[in-house]
């Protein structure tokens, strides 16, 4: 399994949210290109970024999103408002390794399709639950889905993963929700990457046994919970198609 460091973009400072709510801004930091390299000191081989702005309609962080692809020296994956293909293939074509859809990719089954036809192994699908209902538009919405539900619907596409956020516990430190990717290794063979309330290296280790690829980890590395060299020496990196 691989750790990503997270960098969730908002108004071109790097931030860290409770529980998706943005009333609750605990993390904010305006080095973001410096945060980048941080976490590449350390001794992490990827990152995952999200603008934050895009995926809930409130502007975009285009450029400082396209300089941390370009810049950080990490392998990238990023997603967050990317609903459209050429969107996507800009960020891939600029050099992103992996583009994460989520609320198109969620209620459009023609364009994750085609999406995933285009540039195979190269798509991850988000899906952002709260308890086990799938969230839209920056986990403003319900979807009306079970995760597992939609999960078994993506199965047949040939996706670099599904990235499943726990919203219901994100930036609380209080523990992932392992139960839920145990769920989901039931009904899916598709790559996991798990999100939310990642605080210890033991959080870690279950998720590798429950068949988590990978783990997108925010709040425990912003806040000294979790240590940058312990977490990268054990789990910057990882063989296959997860690092380019």
């Amino acid at each position: 399994m691989i750790a990503l460091p997270a960098i969730d973009l908002r108004e071109g400072a790097c931030v860290q949210l409770v529980g998706g709510e943005y009333d609750a801004e605990r993390v904010r930091i305006t080095d973001v290109l410096g945060q980048a390299r941080r976490f590449r000191d350390a001794g992490f081989s990827s990152l995952h970024v999200v603008d934050l702005d895009a995926a809930t309609g409130r502007g975009d962080n285009t450029g400082l999103v396209d300089r941390l692809v370009r810049e950080s020296g990490l392998v990238v994956q990023v997603g967050g408002g990317v609903r459209t293909i050429e969107r996507a293939e800009a960020l891939l074509d600029l050099g992103a390794e992996r583009v994460v859809v989520g609320t198109r990719a969620v209620e459009d089954p023609t364009f994750r399709a085609e999406l995933a036809a285009r540039r195979p192994g190269r798509v991850v699908v988000a899906i952002d639950v709260r308890e086990r209902e799938v969230l839209v538009r920056g986990w403003a919405e319900g979807a009306g889905r079970h995760v597992t539900d939609l999960a078994k619907e993506l199965a047949t596409l040939p996706l670099a993963g599904l990235l499943v956020t726990a919203v219901h516990l994100e930036g609380a430190l209080g523990g992932p929700d392992v139960k839920l990717y145990q769920e989901l290794r039931d009904v899916t063979a598709a790559p996991l990457f798990a999100s939310g309330g990642i605080r210890s290296l033991a959080d870690l280790e279950e998720l590798e046994a429950a068949g988590c690829v990978g783990a997108v980890i925010g709040m425990a590395l912003y806040t000294g919970a979790l240590d940058l060299e312990r977490v990268a020496a054990r789990y910057g990196s990882a063989s296959g198609e997860l690092q380019s």
